[in-house]
């Protein structure tokens, strides 16, 4: 399914039209040239598994709107992202006739994908696991996952990098767990932490 059939998909879960103007800013900002791994294809990743687990989520098109709109604004520089990608998504949606409660919801739902994070309420918790399903990729998708955050990351000088990857791998395997729903806990808790490890080996 192409991107354009995908966004008209989560309008209609939530009961309104799908725009182009709006879907052609998002693409615009996944399209930026410093990304290597927070792209559309990302975007889509996620909208993938957010599907296969919709008889899960109390909310769907929240999730995937929260989905669409997650890594809206990305700039490896800045600690902000999720916030200015929420505030963003707030004035996105408002604008396209979304409800409020709705995007209350979305707004939290994206802060919640801000790492680490626990969140209380089930379909955020489901949202933050599919945000950090690459980690259980398989192993050349998981090192192309890689690739492209060093590429977002090109700034900074190799043994600082690795440095600071090394210790943010060191908290993923230390946590009780990756996958704070059951379902993904079971899928993919021993694949992810054998690529973490694997990636903190190297």
């Amino acid at each position: 399914m192409d991107a354009w059939s995908r966004w008209e998909e989560t309008w209609a879960l939530a009961g309104l039209p799908a725009r182009r103007e709006p879907f052609e800013r998002l693409c615009a900002r996944y399209g930026e040239a410093h990304r290597g791994y927070h792209d559309l294809e990302h975007v889509a990743a996620c909208l993938a598994l957010a599907a296969e687990s919709r008889a899960l989520l109390r909310s769907p098109a929240e999730v995937e709107l929260a989905l669409w709109y997650h890594d809206a604004v990305y700039d490896p520089k800045r600690g902000d992202n999720e916030e200015r990608s929420a505030d963003l998504a707030r004035d996105e949606l408002r604008a396209q006739g979304l409800a409020e409660s709705s995007i209350d919801t979305v707004h939290a739902h994206i802060l919640a994908t801000k790492h680490p994070s626990r969140p209380d309420d089930p379909d955020a918790r489901l949202l933050v696991d599919i945000d950090l399903s690459i980690l259980a990729a398989d192993p050349e998708r998981f090192d192309a996952y890689e690739a492209g955050v060093r590429k977002e990351y090109a700034w900074v000088p190799g043994f600082l990098f690795r440095r600071n990857r090394a210790a943010f791998l060191r908290e993923l395997l230390a946590s009780d767990r990756l996958f704070l729903t059951d379902l993904f806990h079971e899928r993919f808790e021993r694949r992810a932490r054998e690529n973490v490890a694997r990636s903190l080996a190297r």
